[in-house]
């Protein structure tokens, strides 16, 4: 499963007060000289690797799978009905042929309209968890870009500002994704309680 693009740039800019930098000019001077630090994430990646995206992305699995295997059955049939036709090229009636190559359209067209279906029902799906998840996400990386000195972050899954290159040293995904996962655990699947005897 796709999952929604989300183009998002976390930016922290740390400047000293104006008291403080009157009475220590030096040592502001110096800090506002110091090296920009900047790191990139996946923010897509972030969401998909973590324990809250994983579990959503399986729930919806478990949503689709009826419409999935249907879809499968429908391809499976369109599969076999070339392969008849194939095989009976010299050997059927014309009429067979034409009652085959109209069975083969249908079926094709329906495969057709219920793949877009499945698909547009996934999507809009998928958004919903991104769209849920991008918020904590975006907190999630402030937190971690401020307390470790960083002044920008960068989306690398970004399509409508593509970085050409980062090294992999100044890529935080991994590190975000841990700490998304310690503030927002995902919740443990519930497993239904066994009915008691009744006495």
């Amino acid at each position: 499963m796709k999952i929604r693009n989300a183009a998002i740039i976390s930016l922290a800019l740390f400047m000293a007060g104006p008291a403080w930098a009157q009475t220590r000019p030096a040592t502001s001077r110096a800090s506002n000289d110091a090296p920009t630090k900047i790191a990139v994430i996946n923010f897509q990646g972030a969401i998909a690797q973590s324990a809250e995206g994983k579990q959503a992305m399986q729930q919806l699995q478990a949503k689709f799978a009826a419409k999935t295997t249907d879809l499968q059955n429908l391809a499976n049939k369109i599969q076999q009905i070339q392969k008849q036709a194939q095989d009976g090229a010299n050997t059927l009636s014309d009429a067979a042929k034409s009652q085959m190559a109209q069975e083969y359209q249908l079926d094709q067209r329906q495969y057709q309209r219920k793949q877009q279906e499945l698909q547009q029902e996934e999507q809009d799906a998928e958004g919903d968890v991104v769209d849920s998840m991008s918020l904590k996400m975006q907190k999630v990386i402030n937190q971690y870009a401020i307390s470790h000195g960083y002044s920008l972050v960068l989306d690398t899954s970004a399509q409508s500002m593509p970085i050409l290159f980062a090294s992999t040293g100044v890529d935080i995904t991994d590190a975000v994704v841990k700490l998304y996962d310690q503030t927002n655990p995902a919740e443990a699947a519930k497993t239904p309680a066994s009915p008691k005897n009744k006495k």
